[in-house]
């Protein structure tokens, strides 16, 4: 079991988002939260990575209680998953294998050599070796979203988080980054995405929970 909630209460700046979840992940599920913008979809997954704090309900997340976890404990929960913004939030003034190192560095990796040897793998995983020296800037929304994806996955986390990864790009692009989710899911990851596009479910099938009024269901 990656996660699993009972009967949580979800809220922001002391406004119910979200009441009686009950939601579980399990090991390799690709799983889609579906909804309109606004229904809550972003703030569960904040709740999963930390963003948001837990304090009703049960909520476990890669063996670590929701309710109880201290801060100094999240970076090492946020080690174990992969997180993909709708934004990019890719640091502008560095290339793209700076943004991969950065990050590395961040979350233990020691050896220049071993960090080099990661970066080429995962551009090579997400079709973009050959723009290790190139800056955000210089590349289009498609290959932004997924050097976030590469980024997500260096790591290579048990669960990938991904909100609402698509929503910037063209269906062509769009397309790229849900075969990439796919693949990342049939090699162990668990995959929750965020999105309000029906299409993708049809296309890609998976575990459908739909967001709406202020309540979250499996279908």
């Amino acid at each position: 079991m990656i996660g699993k909630y009972e009967q949580v209460e979800i809220c922001q700046e002391d406004r119910t988002i979200l009441s009686d979840v009950c939601f579980e992940i399990q090991e390799g599920q690709f799983i889609y939260i579906l909804g309109e913008v606004g229904c809550g979809k972003t703030s569960l997954l904040k709740t999963i990575y930390g963003e948001l704090p837990v304090t009703t309900g049960e909520a476990t997340v890669l063996q670590n209680d929701m309710t109880r976890i201290k801060a100094k404990k999240l970076p090492n929960l946020r080690r174990q998953l992969g997180i993909i913004f709708q934004d990019f939030q890719l640091l502008r003034d560095r290339t793209v294998d700076e943004n991969l190192d950065f990050v590395l560095k961040a979350t233990g990796w020691k050896k220049k050599i071993d960090r080099e040897r990661r970066i080429i793998e995962v551009l090579e995983q997400v079709g973009l070796p050959e723009k290790t020296r190139h800056l955000p800037h210089e590349l289009s929304g498609g290959e932004q979203q997924r050097v976030c994806i590469a980024r997500a996955i260096l790591n290579k986390p048990k669960l990938l988080l991904a909100d609402e990864p698509t929503a910037n790009l063209d269906i062509e692009n769009g397309t790229k980054v849900m075969e990439l989710l796919n693949d990342i899911r049939k090699q162990g990851a668990a995959v929750v995405m965020t999105t309000h596009n029906e299409q993708w479910p049809k296309q890609y099938p998976g575990i459908i929970w739909r967001c709406k009024n202020g309540k979250i269901n499996k279908e």
